[in-house]
């Protein structure tokens, strides 16, 4: 019997690592692919976080032949407006409040190439609405530090969970990376058949 083809996670993130281990899919290995995440002139959120996945799977596949190889990316949006990564306190507080009071748009992009070249992808939305913040909640949730490096400036696995209202779609999508996604195409590509 053939060895079984390595899966290669090309994301930095171990909130996806975690996500993985919750439903026993272990990577073989961890590659993060650096890559330009600044969206396109007129880009639309979805194809902004399709596009970004795609191109961190094909720069990590031509590190690994013959490998599965999964890329995803996050993002927040209002509107047609996609939110940073917060990585400064002015970005986070900003997100916190065009957020507050209001609903929101997680689009997940999910890549798969296979060993033998073939790829899927799939795009996730979940629907996401906050509670109206009060100035005490905004300051406390920035004293956290939680927002650092958080697409839309929060973490809904961790304090920011007592700010949603409601959830229409995928919890883990928002965390980021939709397990019932992510577990369909690696089995539609045959992964797992070998292991």
């Amino acid at each position: 019997m053939a060895a079984p083809h390595r899966l290669v996670l090309a994301s930095a993130s171990p909130r996806r690592v975690d996500l993985l281990r919750q439903i026993g899919i272990i990577p073989d290995a961890i590659d993060p692919a650096d890559t330009d995440e600044s969206p396109l002139a007129g880009e639309l959120p979805a194809e902004h976080a399709l596009r970004l996945a795609e191109a961190k799977a094909r720069v990590v596949a031509a590190r690994h032949p013959q490998s599965f190889i999964l890329a995803a990316d996050t993002v927040v949006a209002c509107g047609r407006r996609i939110l940073p990564k917060a990585e400064t306190e002015a970005q986070a507080l900003s997100c916190l409040n065009l957020l507050s009071g209001r609903r929101h748009r997680v689009l997940g992009g999910i890549f798969l190439i296979g060993p033998d070249g073939r790829t899927a992808k799939r795009k996730v939305t979940t629907i996401v609405t906050f509670k109206r913040l009060e100035k005490a909640e905004i300051n406390a949730y920035m004293a956290s530090g939680e927002w650092q490096g958080k697409a839309g400036g929060y973490a809904i696995q961790g304090l920011a969970a007592a700010y949603v209202r409601q959830l229409n779609g995928s919890y883990t999508n928002v965390v980021g990376l939709s397990l019932y996604e992510t577990n369909t195409l690696l089995r539609g590509m045959g992964y797992g058949a070998d292991r």
